[in-house]
């Protein structure tokens, strides 16, 4: 994460990693200056923020996809190494799937046409959910063609042998992927892993599977045959799914239950059977299906100690804002303590920063529209208000503001619930306009802060508007931090220039980075 700058220099004292032009050369989206990026930085930003195949506030998806595309290969090819270890983090420690698949792909079409190696252990190192090597064949052969080169074709077999198994194989091995198991070991022709001894029959079970013989599994396959025998079962008497154990020995998920029971099993008595084999995600995303159920309050106050159960937390690496959007989904009340403590010590490593900081979060029209996917409601200044409520919340001597058109104070109660603050804080959406003015907010709220934190798009209106250029409203000598949430080309600030530091998406470890820059240190790239 960090690193100190040795042999004998002077520390480069108040600079990150990501770097943009001293002058700018161009506009943002809204005809502020605009100051654009090396290539790496682009791509990191990029990266973070790009949820492909989906469009932005600003940019398409086509536009959006192809540009990072182009600069993966670009980076690829002129720093392999560099690219393996950040694609291994975008997966890994970032948490993005993908990004970091199509990222992979990408670099190793590069580096194959480049005639460089490294392509194989770059895929390889991305894929890790056993649904992903025929996620990363469906999107090779939908972008590139049938024909999938030796690295690229290596990489997948061996992410296959790695993350087959049974329970994988019962999980991950549905109509519903394009790409069966059996896909897979067909194109790939991976070996089975010589410390498994089982996945040669697993292979051929699934290749048999896949072709449509109805085979039974070898009695080697224990979790297969287990499942085969409780669903013939189940067929005849729903009953025997709630039966001690069983569903443990049979790999059984719990989409599968719901199934097999139908509507002779109480939806109760089924879920109070399931929870304590469930995954912490699944209990995240379930907790409305629980109330629905009525599952007894017994079975939910056990559901809320795993909820806030400090190392649960960190083993499930959810996001902040995944609490907060479970908070809004479920309709009881009973979650809401568990979720509020689950989502604090999920900001537990937000350091404490000496000195007053100013901290302005963008509330206009392209951070408050939509949410970070299709599928999400969650938008990004909600987002952005839990790390400004969190850090708020800490007792930290923290001004807090909205901005938009103009600019709104939002303070925070010491100790206050962060869940509760937020909505708070979110409910003021609009006051002030829709428009992006950073310069002019910064300049209404900046009264001799030690740090300023700007959390936006950074698509700042142009100066025609009166808002002026952000990189001179802040003085020199005064740390300007950049989150920056929409990974467009060009940003409103010179980040790499002194005291000018810019950072993509919003998690604790970015966070981190702050109080190593004002030590002196170099805040390295996370990976």
């Amino acid at each position: 994460m960090s690193k100190f700058n040795l042999k004998g220099m002077l520390p480069k004292r108040g600079r990150g990693p990501l770097t943009a032009e001293a002058t700018p050369s161009g506009v943002t989206y809204e005809g502020g200056a605009g100051y654009a990026h090396d290539a790496k930085s682009e791509l990191f930003l990029l990266a973070v923020s790009n949820l492909v195949g989906e469009d932005t506030f600003y940019e398409k998806a086509g536009d959006r996809d192809r540009r990072y595309a182009d600069l993966v290969t670009r980076v690829a090819v002129d720093d392999p190494e560099w690219t393996a270890r950040f694609l291994r983090w975008l997966r890994g420690g970032a948490h993005l799937r993908s990004a970091s698949l199509v990222g992979a792909l990408e670099a190793a079409k590069a580096l194959r046409d480049a005639g460089v190696p490294g392509g194989r252990a770059i895929v390889d190192s991305v894929l890790q959910r056993p649904d992903e090597p025929g996620e990363a064949l469906a999107y090779w052969m939908t972008t590139h063609g049938r024909a999938v080169p030796k690295p690229v074709k290596r990489g997948i077999a061996d992410a296959a042998a790695r993350l087959y198994s049974e329970r994988a194989l019962l999980k991950y091995d549905t109509a519903s992927h394009a790409f069966r198991f059996g896909d897979v070991l067909d194109l790939t022709h991976p070996s089975p892993a010589a410390d498994k001894p089982w996945q040669g029959e697993l292979f051929g079970y699934a290749l048999q599977r896949r072709h449509g013989r109805d085979t039974a599994p070898s009695a080697r396959l224990a979790t297969l045959v287990a499942n085969a025998e409780l669903r013939a079962a189940a067929t005849a008497d729903p009953e025997v799914l709630l039966a001690d154990g069983a569903l443990a020995r049979a790999g059984m998920t719990w989409e599968d239950v719901l199934s097999l029971a139908g509507s002779t099993v109480a939806k109760d008595r089924l879920w109070s059977a399931l929870i304590p084999g469930m995954g912490y995600m699944a209990l995240l995303r379930n907790l409305r299906n629980f109330d629905e159920a009525g599952v007894g309050d017994d079975v939910a106050e056990r559901v809320c100690a795993r909820l806030a159960d400090p190392a649960e937390v960190a083993r499930s690496r959810q996001f902040p804002f995944r609490f907060l959007a479970a908070y809004e989904q479920a309709p009881s009340l009973r979650w809401g303590h568990a979720l509020d403590r689950a989502l604090q010590l999920s900001l537990a490593n937000l350091p404490a920063l000496p000195g007053r900081s100013l901290i302005l979060v963008d509330t206009s029209a392209s951070m408050s529209s939509g949410g970070f996917s299709k599928r999400s409601t969650m938008s990004p200044v909600k987002a952005a208000a839990v790390f400004g409520v969190a850090l708020a919340a800490r007792g930290a001597r923290v001004d807090l503001h909205g901005f938009a058109d103009g600019v709104f104070r939002h303070d925070v109660p010491a100790g206050a619930s962060v869940i509760r603050e937020v909505d708070r804080f979110v409910r003021r959406v609009g006051e002030v306009g829709h428009g992006t003015r950073i310069a002019d907010s910064v300049r209404a709220t900046l009264r001799g802060h030690d740090r300023v934190f700007v959390i936006s798009d950074m698509q700042t209106f142009a100066p025609g508007y009166g808002t002026g250029d952000v990189t001179e409203v802040v003085p020199r000598g005064t740390p300007l931090y950049g989150f920056t949430l929409g990974g467009y080309r060009r940003t409103a600030f010179d980040a790499g220039t002194p005291n000018r530091i810019e950072f993509g998406g919003l998690t604790d470890a970015t966070f981190r980075m702050v109080p190593l820059i004002e030590a002196g240190r170099n805040a390295d790239w996370p990976f």
